[in-house]
C-alpha cells in the first residue's frame, strides 16, 4: 500500500489505517481478543502501518487489544490514542476531563495498555469547555519534548480551537467524521486544514456501514450498538437515504469495485494529506476496504458524483441531541 504525508509533519502512514473501536467498542460485543489480534496483524501483513485507539474505547480495553497485536512490530507502525474523559463508577458514563493533570495520568495509562515508550499521535478526543485548549496543547507540548509523545491531534475540534492548539504545539492531524453521507468539514474545516498544513483523519468513512451498502431501509439494531440511538440510523431515514447507496452502487458497477471501495477511493481523492481509518471484524471485509487505495476516480468522475449528491439529499442528524454538544467546538 503507498504511503501519505499527514499535512506538513513528518508522520508517514500508510494511505488507509484501521480504526479499531468497533474490535470492542461501539457496535456490539466485543470480539474474541485473539481474533481481534489476529485482524489486526493482518492489516499489518497487507501493509497498513496506521492503527487508531483510545482509552474510552471499552474503557481501556481497545488499547490493550491493540498494544497485544503491535507490540512485536512497533517499530514498524504507527499508533494513535486519544485522551480526554474520566469515567463513571460502572465505566460507562463518559465525563468529559482534559485538565493537564488528567491528560498526564491518561497517557501513562495509554503507555502501559499499549505496551510502548511513547505514543505516535495523540489526540484530544473532544474539547472540554472547562479547560482552555492552549492549556491543553501546552500539556501535550511537554510530553513531546519528554518523548512520550511524538505527534499532536485534535479530534472533532472547531475551526478556531484548531488555530488557537495550533499556535501553541503544531497540530499534526485532525480527526473528525467525513465521508460521502457527512461532508459538513468542507465548508470550514478543511479550508482551514489546508492553510495550516494539517492533515485530516476521517472517522467513519463507510457511514458507519451504511456506504457499503449492506444496510437495508428495515435494518435494526440492538442496546449495544451505537447506531440504535444515532437519528440517521432510524427507519424512517434509511429509507430516504437508499438513494445515495443506489448511487454508490451505479458508480462501483463502473469500476468494478465495492460501494465500499468507492466511498474511500472517494475521500483519498479528496487531498494528498487525507487518511480515512475505516474499521471492521472481519478479514474480508479488511481486505475489501484496502481494496478501495486502489481505484483512482478522474476528475469527471468526481465532478459526477458531486453532482449526483447534490441531488441527493441526506436525511437524519449524525448525532443524537445528547451527543451534539460534543462536537465542532
Amino acid at each position: 500500500m503507498h504511503k501519505r504525508t499527514l499535512g506538513n509533519s513528518s508522520l508517514e502512514v500508510s494511505a488507509l489505517g484501521l480504526g479499531c473501536m468497533g474490535l470492542s467498542h461501539g457496535y456490539g460485543p466485543a470480539t474474541d481478543t485473539q481474533q481481534a489480534i489476529t485482524l489486526i496483524r493482518s492489516a499489518v501483513d497487507r501493509g497498513v502501518t496506521f492503527f487508531d485507539t483510545a482509552e474510552v474505547y471499552g474503557p481501556y480495553l481497545n488499547e490493550q487489544v491493540v498494544g497485544e497485536a503491535l507490540a512485536p512490530i512497533r517499530d514498524q507502525v504507527v499508533i494513535a490514542t486519544k485522551f480526554g474523559f474520566t469515567f463513571g463508577a460502572d465505566n460507562k458514563q463518559q465525563i468529559l476531563n482534559s485538565r493537564p493533570e488528567h491528560i498526564r495520568l491518561a497517557v501513562e495509562g495509554s503507555l502501559r495498555r499499549l505496551k510502548t515508550d511513547f505514543i505516535d499521535l495523540l489526540y484530544q478526543h473532544r474539547v472540554d469547555p472547562d479547560v482552555p485548549i492552549e492549556d491543553v496543547a501546552g500539556v501535550v507540548r511537554d510530553l513531546i519534548g519528554e518523548g512520550k509523545v511524538k505527534h499532536f491531534g485534535l479530534s472533532e475540534a472547531g475551526a478556531q480551537t484548531i488555530r488557537r492548539a495550533h499556535a501553541v504545539q503544531p497540530v499534526t492531524a485532525l480527526q473528525s467524521e467525513y465521508s460521502l453521507w457527512w461532508r459538513e468539514s468542507e465548508q470550514e474545516i478543511l479550508p482551514t486544514l489546508k492553510e495550516l498544513g494539517i492533515g485530516f483523519v476521517p472517522f467513519s468513512p463507510l457511514g458507519k456501514g451504511f456506504l457499503t451498502g449492506t444496510v437495508t431501509a428495515d435494518a435494526t439494531y440492538g442496546s449495544d450498538d451505537f447506531r440504535s440511538i444515532v437519528p440517521r440510523f432510524s427507519q424512517s431515514a434509511l429509507q430516504a437515504n437508499q438513494g445515495l447507496v443506489v448511487l454508490i452502487r451505479q458508480i462501483a458497477a463502473q469500476q468494478q469495485a465495492t460501494p465500499a471501495q468507492v466511498a474511500l477511493a472517494w475521500l483519498l481523492a479528496q487531498a494528498p494529506w487525507i487518511v480515512p481509518i475505516p474499521g471492521t471484524t472481519k478479514l474480508h471485509r479488511l481486505e475489501e476496504n484496502l481494496g478501495g487505495a486502489d481505484i483512482t476516480l478522474d476528475a469527471a468522475e468526481l465532478k459526477a458524483i458531486d453532482a449526483a449528491l447534490a441531488q441527493t439529499p441526506i436525511e437524519g442528524e449524525r448525532y443524537p441531541e445528547s451527543l451534539k454538544a460534543r462536537v465542532g467546538r
